[in-house]
């Protein structure tokens, strides 16, 4: 069945928009006038609410004179470098111990009890360990969001190989492929999919870490943005930092979605 489209008449052309999309919109725009009543009939105090303009405002003033030691676009600056430096380093890691798990007993006796070590803790917990080790550089940042991101990455690979299909794996192994080939040929491309998944899930999780991570002795960064202005209750900084970490987090999920699509585009079809 066709989706269910809203269309929009316009001068010699007609757009459609997908009834989703639309219900997206229209949910966004009815938060906002929400929000902006909210705040501009007096029901709560603007400490706690600032309006969707002064929010606005805020933005643009952390843009252009900028807020805490830095400009909006240096505080983005840091914080991406942190959580897609954190990323790559987890994907070096995480993909090869999730394809040992998968393959080798010998590498799940060793790494799957590690991570199911690792996957319940929550950042805080470990952060202060990882001060004393690293001290409070830029490494102990990195390394507090990327183990973060290790599990679901982990988690998601193991379960992509399994999910290989038994004939083509028996295909490969009747043409003689060696262990090498039936990774690269066969486990490796079936566990792309799932792969990806886990890559999103990760950055929701190196997202959330990032405030975490900044709160030591960081001097940029959208955390630290956000801790700076909640010290002096400018609460409309506060909700721009968020919807700034928002913003980068929706646009990232797009790329990877689109990305998702562009190289695997067997992915959904029968």
């Amino acid at each position: 069945m066709a989706e269910t489209t809203v269309q929009f008449a316009s001068t010699g052309s007609r757009k459609r928009l997908p009834f989703g999309a639309f219900i997206g919109v229209a949910t966004v725009a009815a938060l906002l006038a929400l929000w902006a009543a909210a705040s501009g009939l007096g029901w709560t105090s603007p400490v706690f609410l600032p309006s969707p303009a002064r929010v606005a405002d805020a933005i643009v003033t952390a843009a252009t004179s900028g807020y805490a030691n830095a400009t909006l676009w240096q505080h983005m600056a840091a914080s991406l470098w942190r959580v897609f430096a954190a990323l790559v380093c987890t994907l070096a890691i995480g993909v090869p111990a999730g394809l040992l798990i998968a393959t080798s007993r010998v590498g799940r006796g060793i790494l799957d009890p590690l991570i199911e070590f690792i996957r319940p803790l929550p950042p805080l917990a470990y952060l202060p360990l990882i001060i004393i080790w690293c001290g409070i550089g830029e490494a102990s940042k990195i390394l507090v969001i990327g183990i973060a991101m290790l599990a679901p990455i982990v988690i998601s690979t193991v379960s992509g190989v399994r999910a290989a299909g038994e004939s083509q794996i028996r295909a490969a192994r009747a043409f003689g492929a060696t262990p090498w080939q039936m990774i690269r040929e066969v486990t490796f491309p079936a566990a792309l999919p799932s792969i990806f998944t886990g890559i999103r899930i990760a950055l929701g999780a190196g997202w959330t870490t990032l405030v975490a991570a900044e709160l030591v002795a960081a001097t940029r960064g959208l955390g630290y943005m956000i801790q700076s202005a909640a010290q002096f209750l400018v609460t409309d900084m506060v909700i721009a930092g968020i919807l700034v970490i928002s913003a980068l987090a929706t646009l990232c999920e797009i790329a990877l979605r689109y990305a998702e699509r562009r190289l695997l585009p067997w992915v959904g079809k029968t």
